[in-house]
C-alpha cells in the first residue's frame, strides 16, 4: 500500500510503501530539517511532530515513546518519528518548520 506524508507548512509531500521508513528518514528525504540527538534511538525526544491528520495510520504509543518524551519533557501528543512507520496516509507538522 502506498502512503502520502505532507510536511506542513512546507506543503511538501512523499509517497512511500506502508512501513519502509520511519517518520525521522522520510522527514529528510524531503530535505526538511529534524532535531535528533540520539542517533534515532528513541532516547532523546528532539524529533517529536505534531500529527494533524492519519494518527490512526500509525501504531500505537508504545510504552518506551510514552516513557521518553514524559522523560523529557515534550508534549504528549506528538509522536517521535523515530519510533513510528507510517501505514497510511499522513499530515504532520514540526513545531520548527
Amino acid at each position: 500500500m502506498q502512503c502520502e506524508i505532507r510536511f506542513l507548512p512546507s506543503d511538501r509531500t512523499l509517497e512511500i510503501s506502508s512501513g519502509e521508513m520511519t517518520l525521522l528518514e522520510a522527514t529528510r528525504a524531503v530535505d526538511l530539517p529534524i532535531a535528533s540527538a540520539c542517533g534515532e534511538n528513541g532516547a532523546c525526544a528532539r524529533c517529536g511532530l505534531e500529527i494533524l491528520e492519519g494518527l490512526e495510520n500509525l501504531a500505537d504509543e508504545t510504552e518506551r515513546e510514552r516513557v521518553i518524551k514524559e522523560r523529557n519533557r515534550i508534549d504528549p501528543e506528538l509522536r517521535l518519528a523515530c519510533r513510528v512507520r507510517p501505514r497510511g496516509h499522513l499530515t504532520v507538522r514540526a513545531p520548527y518548520w
